[in-house]
């Protein structure tokens, strides 16, 4: 039994317990798991491996019991993570994230959104901890800021690093540091843009393309888009310029000592042209040393009969030599030329966007270095230029127009053509930094009306605004550069879109009317947009009051009936409106009285009901042009009857008695929008009405009615802002209006407006606006945030 229990123990030691071995805990791993990487290789697309993040490093291998790694991605600060988006999981069924380093790109696929998010904090959270890296240019910019005042030690670094010099051989790496990854996460993708990085290598091919191209301006475009699409490139674009122009300084240097030497000098010996072009520069030393030897070289040639034996060759070798001196200066005028391209395109990116604070330093630096070293005028003023611009600019919304460049190569001013109301127009010099406040304060300089009560703007217009229907002209924010309007223009005329577009400067605030001295220049502007809004139809005037408006219109425009040239079209005179009034009921009713009679069968009555249809329909029309001449005529024989009484009156006159006409609508002065109302017992938008902003009130008006529906004193509003891309909320304590309106930021640039001038005027003790009337408006104006109806 003993003998049983020993060999049982003994037994017992030789079995060994299978059990799961307790992994150990590795302190360096930050997140470990599984997770489904995409191959670009093989059968499977999805791969599953076991990856392992590190404060260093993020690695995969076949399994958590591997010691072996497959590959590994270096985090540092150039890294990116691309988060999990909807679009990849409703495409797939997984949720994915991407990982770019400077070699490897990994894809990588999870089933868990929770488990996503969490793998893209964690790496994310080590890219952040990681200093950021510092590119040998960089390094070398921070050298030369630190010893810019040391001229010896800079051209030293200039001398020895030729990263920082002109270079004709192509660019592998960027300049300055960029972030690695591609561009699939914006909306950038469908124009073509490939990652950060390879775009500022290409960047770099198109600079040098800038040397042989025709015509440069499309290219200098190019490379302006790119950096406003991708504004991690503007840097890197002025540090290649900058790079580029640094040899312009050697090469206007080297051409202008070159051209003190001598003809016979250069003609003699052809060793002494090649020292100078392969030196960069002409020295007295080599020149002595080229008479010199021509000297001896003379008094050695071989003699016949006594006398020196001149070689047959020698005029046509002389000839030769002033023939490639002649190219040469060609050719290194042709080099200066390219050269200058590069400061044209400096030129451009000057007027266009800024570098970051450390570029511009450096860039600074380097335009002050070239005025003090070159010597060539036509580079010293593209110096000037780009240091004035340098302090005005900031960023474009729209890469320059053709015509902008061209002038910004010849360093000129850009010419702006404003219309005002009339036929009247006003050119002006602007530059790339013009705003529209700036040339609305011009204007008013140029007209007299520095001294109006009233405020004045900048509006797109549609040039035949007669014929459009809808939104035909646009407010023109104050901030706004005046140079992107214009190319927003150009680029709308190259598409071939329906009405020219102009800037127009007219009336935007109306804060005083009464006050408007007869004949003024500002009497014309209020006298013109009163007849626009009459043509569009918004005021509420009888036909007899058009009649008369019309009479007085055709006496300030043409003058007396008597030697007036041609009346202009009643579309000129009439709204729309009333001209394309439909046919009366009695005619319809008497042009149905001949339909065919019910006695018929079914298929002849259908077939003569289609006949009878279509003729009718004919008819009809027929009926409404002629009755549209008849009415046509009729209203202008009252008008010309109404002009013939008005012989003699002045032009001041009858644009003060139009307006009286105007006046007498209690709504006079505001500025009326096309809106529809949210109703909440119906829940929808329903209703078009009129929006009329004055300066005293808001109002909705009933088209054609005098009255308004409803009425909300500026006192009253409490807040008003854009509740979403079309509707504008305005609150006034107790009621909310909702209004959607496609002409949202005019009105509430208007009602901006109007607050701003009111609290002006009231500050100035103005006595048209007084505190009883507007007891709020001490309480600051506030606007609601978005939020959704």
């Amino acid at each position: 039994m003993d003998e049983l229990s020993d060999v049982s123990d003994e037994m017992k030691s030789l079995i060994v317990k299978k059990t799961r071995p307790v992994l150990e805990e590795d302190p360096d791993v930050l997140v470990k798991g599984w997770l489904y990487r995409e191959m670009s290789s093989g059968w499977c697309r999805l791969k599953r491996f076991w990856f392992r993040l590190t404060q260093d490093s993020l690695d995969y291998g076949s399994g958590p019991h591997s010691q072996q790694t497959l590959s590994s991605l270096v985090l540092t600060s150039l890294c990116c993570v691309l988060w999990p988006d909807k679009h990849t999981y409703r495409k797939t069924g997984y949720w994915s994230l991407s990982v770019y380093g400077r070699k490897h790109c990994y894809k990588l696929f999870t089933r868990h959104f929770n488990e996503a998010v969490h793998w893209a904090c964690a790496i994310q959270k080590v890219i952040d901890s990681k200093p950021p890296l510092e590119t040998p240019t960089q390094t070398l910019i921070r050298d030369i800021e630190e010893n810019k005042f040391n001229p010896e030690v800079v051209d030293n670094i200039y001398q020895h690093n030729p990263i920082l010099r002109y270079s004709e051989s192509p660019l592998y790496a960027p300049l300055l540091p960029l972030p690695y990854g591609s561009l699939e996460h914006i909306h950038l993708r469908g124009k073509g843009y490939w990652s950060v990085r390879e775009e500022a290598v290409r960047l770099f091919s198109g600079l040098q393309q800038l040397e042989s191209v025709g015509e440069p301006i499309p290219l200098i475009q190019g490379l302006l888009q790119t950096c406003l699409d991708l504004p991690a490139l503007r840097d890197e674009l002025y540090a290649q310029t900058i790079k580029q122009t640094t040899l312009a300084i050697a090469h206007a240097s080297a051409n202008t000592q070159g051209n003190t030497l001598t003809q016979p000098q250069i003609s003699t010996h052809s060793h002494a042209n090649t020292l100078v072009r392969a030196n960069g520069q002409a020295s007295k030393e080599p020149a002595t040393l080229v008479l010199e030897n021509t000297h001896s070289l003379t008094h050695q040639l071989p003699q016949t009969n006594g006398r020196p034996h001149t070689p047959i060759h020698t005029h046509s070798h002389t000839h030769t030599l002033m023939q490639s001196h002649t190219h040469t200066q060609s050719q290194t005028r042709t080099q200066v030329h390219a050269h200058l391209r590069y400061w044209q395109l400096l030129t451009c990116m000057s007027c266009t966007f800024l570098p970051s604070s450390s570029i511009l330093k450096y860039l600074q630096f380097h335009l002050k270095r070239v005025q003090n070293e070159c010597v060539d005028p036509e580079v010293e003023s593209y110096v000037w230029f780009i240091s004035e611009a340098l302090g005005r600019t900031r960023v474009r919304d729209c890469v320059p127009s053709w015509g902008e460049i061209q002038q910004l190569m010849r360093r000129q001013e850009l010419v702006c053509v404003v219309h005002y109301p009339g036929p009247a127009h006003c050119p002006l010099r602007i530059s790339s930094h013009t705003t529209a406040s700036q040339v609305v304060r011009r204007m008013r300089e140029l007209l007299g009306l520095q001294d109006s009560l009233n405020t004045f703007a900048l509006f797109e217009q549609t040039a035949c605004w007669e014929k459009q229907t809808g939104s035909w002209e646009k407010l023109v924010g104050g901030s706004t550069i005046i140079a992107d309007v214009l190319t927003k223009f150009e680029n709308l005329s190259a598409k071939g879109s329906d009405g020219q577009k102009r800037l127009c400067f007219k009336l935007h605030c109306l804060l005083d009317t009464h006050n408007i001295s007869a004949g003024s220049m500002e009497q014309l502007f209020l006298y013109e947009q009163c007849h626009e809004q009459v043509l569009r139809g918004q005021l509420p005037v009888c036909e007899a009051d058009l009649v008369c408006m019309a009479a007085l219109r055709l006496q300030a425009q043409l003058g007396d009936l008597s030697a007036a040239p041609p009346c202009p079209p009643p579309e000129q005179l009439f709204p729309r409106s009333l001209l394309l009034r439909p046919a009366s009921a009695a005619a319809a009713a008497a042009a149905a009285a001949g339909a065919p009679s019910p006695d018929t069968t079914s298929l002849s009555r259908a077939l003569l009901g289609s006949l009878w249809g279509r003729k009718q329909r004919e008819q009809e029309e027929e009926c409404t042009r002629s009755r549209r001449k008849e009415e046509a005529a009729a209203v202008m024989a009252a008008v010309a009857e109404r002009w013939m009484g008005l012989a003699g009156l002045s032009r001041a006159d009858c644009m003060t008695a139009y307006l009286s006409v105007m006046q007498q609508w209690a709504g006079f002065g505001s500025a009326l929008y096309e809106v529809d109302l949210y109703v909440s017992s119906l829940g929808s938008f329903s209703g078009r009405l009129l929006l009329g902003v004055a300066a005293s009130c808001v109002s909705l008006y009933q088209p054609g009615e005098a009255e308004p529906l409803d009425s909300f004193p500026i006192g009253q509003i409490c807040s008003y802002g854009i509740s979403d891309p079309h509707t504008l909320r305005i609150s006034t304590g107790d009621r909310d209006l909702l209004l959607q309106t496609s002409q949202l930021t005019e009105i509430v640039h208007l009602m901006n407006a109007y607050l701003c001038a009111t609290r002006r005027h009231l500050g100035k003790g103005d006595v048209t606006v007084t505190m009883e009337t507007h007891p709020k408006l001490c309480n600051p104006l506030l606007q609601l945030p978005s939020h959704t109806v």
